[in-house]
């Protein structure tokens, strides 16, 4: 049986705002997310793999990267009661939280992945909603 050489690559710690405010994932950049915790289960769990785009456009049930007080957050978009727009967790016991708008969205998941699994991988319609 054939073995693959492991890939080392280098881990870097970066601040949030550095790893979604640099200038070189801006516009159509595509950047890889891990999921951490439970507030987008059961449709997303703890270690999958995300990619997003970043400044890709949004609509009523994208699954985004937001910014919301002072801090870089994963959600789903929903349009609020009231007209507003909310970045809303599908595990309910987390609660929603309303935004300025849809210029604190920094970008859409497209698609996520089990790591490890080469059939795991999930598309998400980033033009309609979900």
């Amino acid at each position: 049986m054939h073995t693959r050489k492991p890939i080392n690559i280098p881990v870097v710690a970066a601040s949030q705002e550095d790893a979604m405010n640099d200038s070189a994932c801006s516009g159509k950049e595509i950047v890889a997310l891990m999921v951490l915790g439970d507030s987008m289960a059961p449709e997303f769990t703890e270690g999958e793999i995300l990619v997003i785009e970043m400044g890709a456009p949004v609509s009523d049930g994208s699954f985004v990267v937001g910014e919301a007080n002072e801090e870089f957050i994963f959600r789903q978009l929903r349009r609020g009661d009231h007209g507003g727009w909310q970045l809303h967790a599908l595990n309910p016991a987390y609660p929603d939280i309303a935004i300025a708008g849809l210029d604190t969205i920094k970008g859409v998941v497209t698609h996520k992945k089990k790591p490890g699994s080469r059939k795991s991988v999930k598309y998400y319609d980033t033009q309609t909603a979900h």
